[in-house]
C-alpha cells in the first residue's frame, strides 16, 4: 500500500521514528509520501527521506519520497525568494510533489490574500516543473477550484484529506482531479458524508492517506495506547474505504497503490498491496 500524505518530519515522530518505519512496513506499506508543509518542514521532510533510504529503502523500511510546498497556515510567513528555495528543492527526484499548499479559510492563519497569493505561485511552479499539486481545501468557499481552474490542463492535482461537501467532490471530479481519503472517514463523528460519498470516486482517482501523526482511524480495536497517527494505521482506513464502497480490502488496497503510483510518477512502487506481515493493524 502507498500512503500519500504523512508527516513524518514532525516533532511528534522524533523519539522513535525509526520504529514508526519498521511497523509501516510490516504492516504492508511499502511507499511513504513525506509531507512538506514550509520552506524550512519541506527542507527537514527531504533530508529526512535521504537519510533513510529514500527510494532505494531495505525490506523492513517503506520507500520514502517527499513533497516540498507552503502549506495555507504558513503563507503570511514566506520571506523572500521562497518559491526559488520549493523549486531548488523539487529538483531533487525524491520531491514528487509541489505542496502542501491550497486554501483554509476554517483557521486564517494567514490571511486570504497571501494565502491565494502564495497558493497561486505554487500551482504555477508545479506546471512549470511538471508535476503534480498536493492540495489543501478547507472551507474556501470553492475559492481553492476557482485557483486550480485558471491553469485547468496543465497541471494534475490531488485533493488531500477531502472532507468537503457532494457538491465540492462533484466539482473536483468534473475538473479531473484525483481525491486523497484519511482516517477522517473512520470517525462516526465527523466522517459520515465522506462515507456516503467515497463511494462516487472513480476507482482510478481515489487515493489513502494517514496525514499522520493527525487523524488517528477511531475504528480501530484494540485502539493504541497513544492518539498519534502513524502510517502502520493505513490499512484501517483501506478496511473502511472498503466498507463503504461494497469493495474488498484487496481491491482497494490495489487499485489506491496504483493510483499513487501514476500519479506522483513512483517507479519502484509495487502494481499490487503488500501483504500485512502481522494480523490487528
Amino acid at each position: 500500500m502507498i500512503d500519500i500524505g504523512a508527516n513524518l518530519a514532525n516533532a511528534a515522530f522524533e523519539d522513535d521514528r525509526d520504529a514508526v518505519l519498521r511497523r509501516a512496513a510490516d504492516a504492508g506499506v511499502e511507499t511513504v509520501v513525506v509531507t512538506g508543509t514550509s520552506v524550512a518542514a519541506s527542507r527537514q521532510a527531504l533530508a529526512l527521506v535521504r537519510s533513510h533510504g529514500g527510494i532505494d529503502a531495505g525490506a523492513t523500511n517503506p520507500r520514502l519520497y517527499v513533497t516540498a510546498g507552503v502549506h495555507p497556515h504558513d503563507a503570511g510567513d514566506v520571506g523572500d525568494g521562497w518559491h526559488e528555495e520549493i523549486a531548488a528543492l523539487a529538483a531533487d527526484s525524491r520531491v514528487v510533489a509541489i505542496g502542501e499548499t491550497g486554501l483554509d479559510y476554517n483557521r486564517n492563519y494567514s490571511v486570504p490574500t497571501e494565502q491565494r497569493r502564495v497558493f497561486r505561485e505554487q500551482v504555477r511552479l508545479a506546471a512549470r516543473l511538471g508535476k503534480p499539486l498536493f492540495v489543501h481545501d478547507r472551507e474556501s468557499g470553492g475559492e481553492t477550484r476557482a485557483v486550480l481552474a485558471e491553469f485547468a490542463g496543465a497541471v494534475s492535482c490531488v485533493i488531500h484529506c477531502f472532507t468537503g461537501t457532494a457538491r465540492e467532490l462533484d466539482g473536483y471530479l468534473e475538473d479531473g482531479h484525483h481525491i486523497g481519503v484519511t482516517g477522517w472517514i473512520c470517525d462516526e463523528r465527523r466522517g459520515a458524508e465522506l462515507a456516503r460519498l467515497v463511494p462516487r470516486i472513480p476507482a482510478d482517482r481515489l487515493m489513502i492517506e494517514t496525514d499522520a501523526p493527525f487523524l488517528i482511524p477511531r475504528t480501530m480495536h484494540p485502539k493504541p495506547r497513544s492518539r498519534r497517527n502513524e502510517p502502520a494505521f493505513l490499512p484501517w482506513i483501506a478496511r473502511r474505504v472498503a466498507e463503504c464502497r461494497g469493495e474488498s480490502f484487496a481491491e482497494v488496497a490495489q487499485r489506491t497503490s496504483r493510483n499513487a503510483a501514476r500519479f506522483f510518477g513512483l517507479a519502484h512502487a509495487q502494481d499490487g498491496p503488500c501483504p500485512p506481515k502481522r494480523e490487528g493493524q
